[in-house]
């Protein structure tokens, strides 16, 4: 074990040396980080063995996480690594062998301000009851994004916050809230339980790791609407989709009645890309749907498919265009063209635009 141990010190060091976000362990192939988006294997050392990925696991794992993983040959975990840096893990199966992917959480929540992010989204941290969604693909600092909104409530007010992750994440210490975290399986059997908890707990804000079915998504919907806060995540690309992607979840017989509550509770969703930066790094691009009376009408309506027109013509209202900020990005120099046409999920648009 002293061995893997060593080898596992030699592999966070060089994840914090390197500034990466994430380490590949697999068995059979070398070590891999990504670093600004990029993969770059780790070519002066070997590959690893079985029994180096069972000591890993052994190390990394919960009786929890093993039972789990045992069952369902994939299992999600959280890893803190002595004062170099918390870990959030899933490992898994393929090809009959195992592997390891490892995401760096920084032992500092960041600001907004820190994130490049816009200072609208401080507006979503004084609202006493809604429902505020962080969208976009894995790996694009959605995580992040809500630790940001959740530590400066933290900071600011005298409030009972419950988060519930799968795992836990960003470890908060608590200075004018209240802050209890519950992790999946270890200290709550699923989100709905624990959802279904939080009406008992006097909790004023909520924060749900992610959304994943239409029970977690029904009981989140209800908390907006009784009196409580809800931030989560979804791995959708835009606003529009992100509505259409919870209504769809549900049967058509309940779809109707879903509208009317979502159009209702929504306060906001975020949509965010971390994009290469010329200068070295990555930078965020964003669009940002704010709930309105327009926006409330076409939810209710089914017309979604008009929320991007909506969204296009409301920068006065504090809405963000995606395609107007990833050409904001290029005038300043930040990304280039070519990045800003790739992460577009309207080129033609775009076009116009730069």
């Amino acid at each position: 074990m002293a061995a893997v141990e060593t080898l596992l010190d030699e592999l966070v060091g060089t994840v914090v040396k390197e500034g990466a976000s994430d380490l590949h362990l697999t068995e059979g192939k070398i070590p891999t980080i990504r670093v600004a988006g990029f993969l770059i294997p780790l070519l002066k050392m070997r590959p690893l063995t079985h029994e180096d990925i069972q000591g890993f696991l052994e190390i990394f794992f919960s009786p929890e996480n093993k039972k789990d993983f045992l069952l369902n040959k994939e299992a999600n975990f959280a890893y803190s690594h002595g004062d170099m840096g918390r870990f959030r893990g899933n490992a898994f199966q393929a090809v009959g062998k195992y592997a390891i992917a490892l995401r760096l959480i920084p032992a500092k929540v960041k600001t907004i301000k820190d994130l490049n992010l816009p200072p609208i989204l401080e507006t979503f941290t004084k609202k006493q009851q809604g429902f505020f969604l962080v969208v976009g693909p894995a790996g694009q600092g959605k995580s992040t994004t809500l630790a940001a909104l959740i530590e400066m409530i933290n900071q600011e007010r005298l409030e009972h916050i419950v988060t519930i992750e799968d795992p836990i994440e960003y470890i908060f210490e608590p200075k004018k809230a209240l802050i209890d975290q519950r992790e999946i399986k270890t200290d709550t059997p699923d989100f709905k339980t624990a959802l279904w908890g939080v009406f008992r707990q006097d909790a004023d804000v909520i924060m749900v790791g992610e959304m994943r079915e239409p029970d977690t998504i029904a009981t989140a919907v209800t908390a907006a609407e009784t009196g409580h806060f809800i931030y989560s995540t979804l791995h959708t690309n835009t606003a529009a989709q992100t509505v259409d992607r919870i209504i769809d979840s549900f049967p058509a017989d309940q779809q109707d009645q879903i509208r009317i509550q979502l159009s209702a509770s929504l306060a906001g969703i975020f949509s965010q890309r971390l994009i290469p930066r010329i200068s070295g790094g990555l930078i965020p691009a964003f669009e940002l749907l704010i709930n309105n009376i327009a926006v409330a009408n076409l939810i209710r309506e089914k017309r979604t498919h008009e929320l991007n027109s909506v969204i296009e013509t409301s920068a006065d209202e504090g809405m963000i265009d995606l395609n107007r900020c990833l050409a904001g990005l290029v005038r300043a120099g930040e990304i280039t063209a070519e990045n800003a046409f790739l992460y577009s999920v309207n080129p033609r648009s775009l076009e116009r635009m730069i």
